[in-house]
């Protein structure tokens, strides 16, 4: 079991490493100024290609958080495991922000985002909460 919780925490911090990065390319789209079209396409280029890395990372990290909880039984055993049924929300919150990045990337390349690169910032925070947020139910067990 050790081993696949060290090989899910790997694959946890690696898949919000592309999570903390690719937004951050999208507020450097959004500041592109029209004419530079060279500049434009090496960031994009940059960022389907973490999107791409990012969601291979992701499915380890999902596939060995099911193998802890359903094969070990992490979370599962008797009272007091209201922790988990936080935790799941959050991966679920966390698998929707990762699907709104592919959303936001395809817009992004076909020219539809509105979104200010002021936006975006802000919504580069979002894994950064979710993650502290995911750590401190797994570690502390509030509930």
């Amino acid at each position: 079991m050790l081993w696949v919780k060290a090989f899910h925490i790997v694959f946890v911090a690696s898949w919000f490493a592309g999570l903390f990065y690719l937004p951050r390319i999208f507020v450097n789209l959004a500041m592109v100024a029209p004419d530079s079209v060279a500049e434009r396409e090496r960031l994009l280029m940059m960022a389907r290609k973490l999107l791409r890395f990012t969601t291979i990372l992701a499915v380890p990290a999902l596939a060995l958080g099911l193998w802890l909880w359903l094969g070990y039984g992490i979370g599962r055993q008797g009272p007091g495991n209201g922790w988990m049924h936080a935790k799941l929300t959050i991966v679920l919150l966390v698998v929707g922000y990762h699907h709104a990045c592919g959303v936001l990337l395809r817009k992004l390349a076909n020219g539809q985002s509105q979104r200010s690169h002021v936006w975006f910032r802000w919504f580069n925070e979002a894994p950064v909460v979710l993650l502290l947020i995911a750590v401190v139910l797994v570690v502390v067990k509030p509930f």
